[in-house]
């Protein structure tokens, strides 16, 4: 470790006095005029991870959905997957170290991890469309030239791209060919394979309307229409000509608000869908004859995905282990038509994307979405050798039909995190194959009416959970409260858990009716405020 270049970039890329962050599950994020020191050691940090691991590891400058002032940064490990927890904390240490502290913080880093400085390390590096990233992204290739790492930087890409790259490279193209043309090419190969026999019953008419939240989705979408083959009629709306990155559009402003973005006219029962501004997050919508807006979460993608997941299993006659993996926040209904109507395990995870994807690697298929509609599904290594060789040997023409079919999934999905452009393809090829209409899908069962609210409180330490985060186990006598509530409403649940970032408790209610939803969400927070130390009103 060149001790002086290092105490001379640190010093270029010094730290604000006072500024303390926390790696959490979407890495640093904040206004983006306090992030240049943070680059710049996530550039360390990555290349003593990618010397650890003898892998290419990849580093994304994004704050996803966040306002465009904003920004972020987050690690990827070798098979494309989330930095692991242990280096989270690392990542913490470094960012929040004093200038004297980061030499002594890197060799403890070494010595814990037994990482050698003597192996190559290889970064690469993306970043998103806000006008903060391309400096940003200078500062982290700063960080990797100072301790001797090779890097490339892949410039404009989507953050699941990014995550796809990293996963071909440590798979020495086993997984695909790492670039961008390599990714539009296996998608879209899969895609137009997958939808042969649905083009007879598709409507030509039919124009999938995208609000691509201002953000790197558009620029990646265009690029990619050419690949599609016109199987696929798309119209870019909020593509960055003239809005702001995630301003009143995108995927989390239509998911909260329960409305449409601004900028998107809608005809009724037209097909609608929001990526957020680094595309790993996609919801579908509508709006039906009387105007009435339709939402088609996580859930309901969840729920399209698995059921043609194990139509095609039941025809191919495997026997696979199959599960959707959900979080607290799904919607009870969702949950009881996939037990009940589906006959689909499912299991529940803590909220947070590596928790499902962790839960869901535990079974040879994996479906898991957040309500937010992040999420994916992942194929065993056994799970996919048995479909593919299936595909190929299988001596039934119906049977090898479906492992076929199964096949091109598994080649459009992308298995290294949720991918808006993936997960779109994958539910307008099932769309198209099971010839359904958008409110045909949105049919399969009907939400709950929920409710979340948030109450302030002194500190969220006080609220322990169990059971993924469904029951409160402190402060006593909070979950036999919630309890009692509960009982007074008809199809009611409701839970509460600590928010992640800030001192606020989430409060999640669903009951018969929305009047009753709402009264059950007031009920718990006014009881968590009383027991938990609420602050204000």
């Amino acid at each position: 470790m060149d001790v002086e270049t290092l105490a001379k970039y640190s010093k270029l890329h010094a730290k604000p006095p006072g500024l303390s962050l926390q790696y959490g599950t979407a890495g640093f994020r904040t206004k983006a005029e306090n992030l240049d020191h943070i680059m710049f050691r996530m550039g360390l940090l990555a290349v003593l991870r990618s010397k650890q691991k003898k892998a290419t590891i990849g580093v994304m400058v994004t704050a996803s959905h966040n306002p465009e002032e904003d920004n972020g940064v987050k690690l990827i490990d070798p098979l494309g997957e989330m930095l692991a927890p242990a280096w989270e904390e690392h990542a913490t240490c470094l960012a929040n170290a004093e200038e004297k502290e980061l030499l002594p913080i890197l060799n403890a880093i070494c010595q814990k991890e037994a990482v050698d400085l003597q192996n190559d390390a290889f970064i690469v590096i993306g970043r998103d469309t806000r006008p903060s990233s391309k400096k940003l992204s200078q500062s982290v290739t700063d960080g990797v030239s100072v301790l001797g790492g090779q890097y490339q930087d892949y410039g404009l890409v989507t953050t699941p791209q990014l995550h796809y790259m990293v996963c071909c490279r440590n798979t020495h193209g086993g997984y695909g060919t790492a670039t961008v043309e390599g990714y539009y090419q296996k998608l879209s190969k899969a895609f137009v394979e997958l939808t042969k026999q649905a083009t007879s019953q598709r409507d030509g008419h039919i124009c999938l309307k995208i609000d691509c939240a201002n953000g790197i989705g558009a620029l990646k979408l265009k690029e990619m229409e050419r690949y599609l083959l016109a199987g696929l009629a798309v119209r870019l709306e909020n593509d960055g000509t003239k809005g702001k990155l995630n301003h009143n559009c995108g995927a989390d402003f239509v998911k909260v608000h329960q409305k449409p973005p601004v900028g998107l006219e809608m005809k009724p029962n037209e097909r609608c869908c929001s990526f957020d501004g680094d595309a790993d997050r996609i919801v579908y919508y509508y709006t039906d004859a009387t105007g009435q807006f339709h939402l088609l979460d996580g859930d309901k993608i969840a729920t399209l995905i698995s059921t043609f997941l194990k139509e095609l299993l039941d025809k191919a006659g495997q026997t696979l282990t199959f599960a959707v993996i959900q979080t607290a926040y799904a919607n009870g209904s969702s949950t009881s038509y996939l037990k009940e109507t589906m006959k689909v395990p499912v299991h529940c995870a803590k909220t947070g994307v590596k928790h499902l994807h962790h839960k869901a690697q535990e079974f040879d298929i994996g479906v898991y979405f957040e309500a937010n509609g992040h999420g994916t599904v992942l194929f065993s290594k056994a799970a996919e050798d048995k479909i593919r060789h299936q595909a190929k040997e299988e001596k039934d023409n119906l049977k090898r039909e479906a492992a076929k079919m199964l096949e091109n999934t598994i080649d459009l999905i992308n298995q290294t995190v949720g991918d808006a452009i993936s997960d779109m393809l994958v539910i307008e090829a099932i769309l198209a194959l099971k010839n359904l209409t958008i409110p045909q899908w949105d049919a399969m069962y009907t939400d709950l009416p929920n409710r979340q609210l948030k109450v302030k409180v002194a500190d969220r330490r006080v609220i322990n959970t169990t059971d993924a985060e469904r029951r409160a186990v402190t402060p006593p006598g909070l979950q036999e409260k919630i309890d009692e509530l509960t009982k007074q409403f008809r199809l009611a649940r409701a839970f509460v858990r600590p928010s992640g970032t800030e001192d606020v408790v989430r409060v999640y209610a669903e009951a018969d009716t929305q009047k009753n939803a709402d009264k059950l969400a007031h009920q718990v927070s006014l009881a968590v405020h009383q027991l938990a130390g609420g602050v204000g009103e």
